[in-house]
């Protein structure tokens, strides 16, 4: 090989490499925001939405056939019983917490969804819908790994108000049956179109 085509090889070589030093880290690494939109953030908000679907249908049963003291047991019950059955499904752990808790079990937030509700609230107060409000966050753990937050906000339904209303509007026996299931209940005083909690999720990636 004559020096005119290793000094030509060696050009090529410093122009490839400084090109790749170049190349924006979403290329290699699906680590931005618009990458995780299109991927993990998706089938995240999936599973979110599966279990705010599924458990919005059988208070929606419970209510129609049973009445409010029906939909106590639901909540208590079902809601925990889909969210376990999601989460060994999707490798996932996903639960909800409340802005108050009425479940003192696993309704009180940590602090990154403590971090999600107190956004939400400010967004809502600047005018957006409760529906469009979702958070994430790609974080690296103690021992090195990364994981996925995500949180899908609940607001109040008119619905809601029977159990989650003002105290002296829910009915003497519903509210006893409140107290019953949930002896250190939070979660009254709300009215429609509040944040009531979240979904929360937390994905392995």
């Amino acid at each position: 090989m004559n020096a005119m085509k290793k000094s030509q090889l060696v050009a090529v070589s410093v122009y490839l490499f400084a090109n790749c030093l170049l190349i924006p880290i979403s290329a290699i690494a699906d680590t931005t925001p618009s990458n995780l939109e299109s991927t993990t953030v998706d089938s995240t908000r999936n599973i979110a939405g599966q279990l705010l679907n599924s458990l919005g249908q059988k208070l929606k049963t419970a209510l129609s056939t049973d009445g409010p003291l029906a939909a106590v047991s639901v909540c208590k019950e079902a809601a925990p019983a889909i969210a376990n059955s999601l989460s060994a499904e999707h490798g996932v752990q996903i639960t909800r917490v409340g802005t108050r808790a009425r479940n003192q079990k696993m309704g009180i937030p940590n602090v990154w969804q403590k971090e999600a509700l107190t956004q939400f609230e400010e967004r809502l107060a600047a005018g957006e819908k409760p529906a469009d409000l979702e958070y994430w966050k790609v974080v690296e753990t103690a021992n090195g790994k990364r994981e996925l937050h995500y949180a899908k906000a609940i607001a109040v339904q008119p619905q809601c108000l029977s159990c989650h209303g003002q105290a002296q509007d829910i009915p003497a026996a519903l509210a006893e049956k409140i107290r019953q299931e949930y002896p250190n209940d939070q979660a009254t005083g709300y009215s429609a179109g509040k944040l009531r909690g979240a979904v929360v999720i937390t994905k392995p990636l």
